[in-house]
């Protein structure tokens, strides 16, 4: 059985949602962020060392990382769904994006959450300093490498209906959190390519059927 370590608004909903398009058994076990700190709990620790999530446990083995997960399964599980076929211009595609989901695109969604609790959360005597500090990174760093990757998205998307081409495919599962994250990050700047998009996958059952399981979803701005 497939064991999931499931921390609340983070990148582990997506591995549930894989589970559920592969239609494979699974349980959960689940850990809650601190409201504070929104870190995830010691305990997950006791998994991996590093206490992140997502972790899986199946059988004797231990995975960590969303796309080493996502590739796992989908090598060990998926019977050959949602992978397109090796040497075709879509598995270049899948390739790509299922590393360019945390290599390129999250860093940048992670700064902007940095700098937006630098904003709300400084102490009050260098608030001010920091809100300027914050501004400025934003306005001359962040804002313009966010605008350009939701471009190029957005673009790559107004040539194929999914991130690998035609079909939906796992690409589309790692693909989903970045694109969650800039539209809870980025605001009214989302490409109208990217929310259809992100429509497309937040209606499919899979996806509904995992929000069901994994409990409330949401991530910080």
């Amino acid at each position: 059985m497939i064991t999931v370590h499931h921390l609340n608004n983070s990148r582990s909903q997506r591995v549930l949602w894989l589970l559920e398009e592969l239609e494979l058994p699974y349980e959960i076990v689940k850990y809650e962020r601190d409201p504070k700190t929104l870190l995830a709990p010691a305990s997950l620790r006791a998994i991996h060392p590093l206490g992140k999530s997502p972790v899986i446990t199946d059988g004797d083995t231990t995975m960590a990382e969303s796309g080493a997960i996502i590739e796992y399964l989908v090598d060990t599980h998926g019977r050959g769904k949602l992978v397109p076929p090796a040497g075709t211009p879509a598995y270049r595609h899948y390739r790509y994006f299922m590393h360019y989901a945390e290599g390129s695109l999250m860093p940048f969604l992670v700064m902007r959450l940095v700098f937006n609790r630098i904003r709300s959360d400084a102490p009050f005597l260098i608030r001010p300093i920091a809100r300027a500090i914050a501004g400025t990174v934003s306005r001359q760093f962040l804002d313009p490498n966010l605008s350009t990757h939701l471009a190029f998205l957005a673009g790559h998307l107004a040539k194929h209906a999914w991130f690998t081409g035609d079909a939906f495919t796992a690409a589309d599962v790692q693909m989903s959190f970045p694109v969650e994250g800039a539209v809870a990050r980025a605001g009214g700047s989302i490409p109208p390519r990217l929310t259809e998009w992100l429509a497309k996958i937040q209606a499919r059952p899979a996806y509904r059927k995992a929000i069901e399981r994994g409990g409330d979803y949401a991530i910080a701005g």
